[in-house]
C-alpha cells in the first residue's frame, strides 16, 4: 500500500534539522520499508557529509523546516545584541540547558546561548567545554544566517560576532 504523501520541501531548498542544522534536499525516494512502501525525503548535510532519509510522513513531526524567515534571524540578531544572562549555577547544568536549546533548532534560543558564552577580549578566560559549546551553537547559527544571507559560513560567523562586539 502506497500511501502519496505531500511536501512542502522541493529539490534544492535548504532545510533546518534541529540536531543537525542546515542542509540541502537532494529529493524524494520510495523505499521498502519492513513491508511497508516509505516516502523519503533525502537531505545533504555537507559540513557533516552525512545524507539522511527522513519519512516524508514524519518530516514536520521531526522538527524538519524550511530556514527562517529574514525577520526570525533578525529577532535572533536582536537578542545576540542583548546584555548576556550570566547565571551562577553549575556549569555542568548551564551545559545541558544550552545543549537543549542548540539541539532545538531555533535560532533565537541559539542565539542566547551565543550570546551568553562569547567573551569579549576584556573578560576572563573560557574552560575548553564552554568554549566548544559556543562553538557549536555559533557555528549552527552562523550556517543558517548564511544561507539566508546567501554567503560563506565563515563570513557569516564573522558578521555575527561583529555585530556582538559592536552591541
Amino acid at each position: 500500500m502506497t500511501k502519496k504523501v505531500e511536501s512542502t520541501f522541493d529539490k534544492g531548498d535548504f532545510v533546518v534539522y534541529p540536531t543537525h542544522g542546515v542542509g540541502r534536499i537532494l529529493g524524494t525516494e520510495t523505499r521498502d520499508v519492513g513491508g511497508s512502501v516509505l516516502e523519503m525525503l533525502v537531505v545533504r548535510f555537507e559540513h557533516d557529509r552525512m545524507t539522511l532519509r527522513v519519512p516524508l510522513e514524519k518530516a514536520r513531526s521531526l522538527g524538519l523546516r524550511t530556514l527562517s524567515s529574514k525577520k526570525q534571524m533578525e529577532q535572533a540578531i536582536t537578542t545576540l545584541q542583548g546584555k548576556a544572562r550570566v547565571r551562577r549555577t553549575m556549569w555542568s547544568r548551564r551545559a545541558q540547558e544550552y545543549e537543549t536549546k542548540i539541539k532545538s533548532g531555533d535560532p533565537v534560543s541559539i542565539a542566547e546561548v551565543v550570546r551568553d558564552l562569547h567573551r569579549r577580549t576584556n573578560q576572563a578566560e573560557q574552560s575548553y567545554s564552554e568554549r566548544q559549546m559556543y562553538q557549536a551553537a555559533l557555528e549552527r547559527l552562523a550556517r543558517e544566517f548564511a544561507a539566508i544571507e546567501k554567503i560563506d559560513q565563515e563570513a557569516a560567523a564573522t558578521k555575527l560576532e561583529d555585530l556582538m562586539d559592536a552591541a
